[in-house]
């Protein structure tokens, strides 16, 4: 009988680096005690994302975003999102990213934990935010975007109702889903 015992990493050498990312090659020996290898991506002075679904109120409608992703050479439909900033709480971020991604000034009513969407590949984590955006203040009346260079979103207002619709035709027309986007949506029993 093989003695099992926890995976460990041993090493990890960087196998190309650019300005935002890098390629990492990782070795561990697994469970059974073997050396192994593996890739990785990794954001350079990676400090985590977040994600915000934001909800208008009273509407109920969700604030969406569809953006060019060139990884992808496609757009893709997302909940706003972007990176924290060095020494930025996590909350702040997912405050100014909703403010300069769709103009909307929200409070947060969950914040959860860091989470990770592929970790098989990326070292990546992300928060997610809930905000509730109350739709009857001044500011919010006539949203005021300030996307960082290079940055150029539409954003999408959309009742719970009105999703798999949206889902489907954006997909027909190239669009790609976020799957924290569908996870999400699945999970409300809004899909399925």
């Amino acid at each position: 009988m093989q003695t099992c015992t926890r995976p460990v990493q041993l090493g990890l050498t960087t196998v190309a680096a650019g300005r935002w990312l890098r390629l990492d090659e990782i070795r561990y020996a697994d469970h059974h005690g073997r050396n192994r290898t593996w890739e990785s991506a990794a954001r350079q002075h990676q400090h985590g994302a977040v994600m915000v679904i934001a909800v208008l109120r009273p509407s109920g409608r969700y604030v969406l975003v569809r953006q060019y992703r060139p990884p992808l050479d496609r757009y893709t439909l997302e909940f706003p999102a972007g990176l924290i900033d060095p020494a930025e709480p996590p909350a702040t971020t997912a405050v100014r990213e909703l403010r300069e991604e769709t103009g909307y000034s929200g409070t947060i009513s969950w914040f959860g934990p860091a989470c990770y969407s592929s970790p098989g590949m990326t070292s990546e984590f992300t928060h997610i935010a809930r905000m509730d955006v109350d739709e009857n203040l001044e500011p919010n009346r006539n949203p005021q975007t300030a996307f960082d260079e290079g940055e150029d979103l539409e954003i999408l207002l959309c009742r719970q109702a009105e999703i798999p619709g949206l889902l489907q035709r954006q997909q027909a027309d190239g669009t790609a889903l976020d799957s924290k986007l569908v996870a999400f949506f699945l999970g409300a029993g809004v899909l399925g």
